[in-house]
């Protein structure tokens, strides 16, 4: 029975994280919802149905939660340094606060209910600050704009989820002048570039799947970081759904013995 309703229900929905900015279509110019869609199309590739979240008030971030089955923290400008009390550098972005309080308040609740997530370059950040970890703000001279999503080597762990998913080392695409220093409360480090020994992927233990990267695995041909997220929401959908299943004949068992 289960098998049936799995297969009835498709892919699973994954949220994918976004910001606010000006767009123009036609005459029309306001704020609209936007992320690269190479996001989406990689989401899509993998198996999943991919949905955009618009950063709205924390209070929705739960919601959001209890309705997808995993989670695509992307990138985007850096983290508020007060958020990990820290002054802001010269070479801090200036702060998108909706955007930042949105998504600790999703990265928490995605950890709280166990839902899958990957979180890529800023979404790395976010994870790291939102179990109280902290920033290097700035790294002269590391993978500057003018490199952007230039391949570089990153070692990993091999006994670590993405060093048994991807080996113990791999190239992948990526371009940060920031890092987490502290990775915070539960978080492990578990890829690093060579010679600088810079953090270049983290993973929160006891998770059902939650690993942040550097690199952006939505820009290269190497599907398996993108389909490892999907399967684990895949299983973490079908096991919500044999949990509220087991609920509703609970329930209803319930409701028969008080009618005896």
């Amino acid at each position: 029975m289960y098998v049936w309703q799995e297969e009835r229900m498709g892919r699973p929905i994954i949220g994918v994280t976004s910001e606010l900015e000006a767009a123009r279509w036609g005459n029309w110019i306001r704020e609209a919802v936007i992320s690269p869609v190479s996001y989406t199309r990689a989401v899509e590739r993998a198996g999943g149905a991919p949905v955009m979240l618009p950063p709205v008030p924390p209070d929705s971030a739960r919601s959001f939660v209890e309705g997808l089955a995993g989670l695509l923290f992307t990138g985007g400008r850096d983290v508020d340094p007060a958020l990990y009390e820290q002054g802001r550098m010269d070479e801090t972005d200036p702060p998108e606060h909706r955007r930042d309080r949105f998504e600790l308040a999703l990265m928490r609740a995605a950890i709280d209910a166990d839902v899958p997530f990957l979180a890529i370059g800023r979404g790395m950040h976010i994870l790291s600050v939102a179990r109280g970890g902290t920033l290097a703000q700035h790294l002269p001279g590391h993978r500057p704009d003018t490199l952007k999503y230039q391949p570089h080597d990153i070692e990993l762990d091999a006994s670590s989820q993405l060093g048994r998913l991807l080996g113990a080392r791999v190239q992948a695409p990526a371009s940060h002048h920031q890092a987490p220093d502290q990775a915070g409360t539960g978080v492990v480090v578990v890829g690093r570039s060579p010679g600088d020994e810079v953090i270049e992927a983290i993973e929160l233990q006891g998770h059902r799947f939650g690993v942040g990267v550097h690199w952006h695995p939505e820009e290269g041909d190497d599907p398996r970081l993108l389909t490892a997220l999907v399967n684990a929401a895949t299983v973490a959908s079908a096991s919500q759904r044999r949990d509220v299943q087991a609920r509703k004949v609970q329930t209803k068992a319930k409701a028969a013995a008080r009618t005896r």
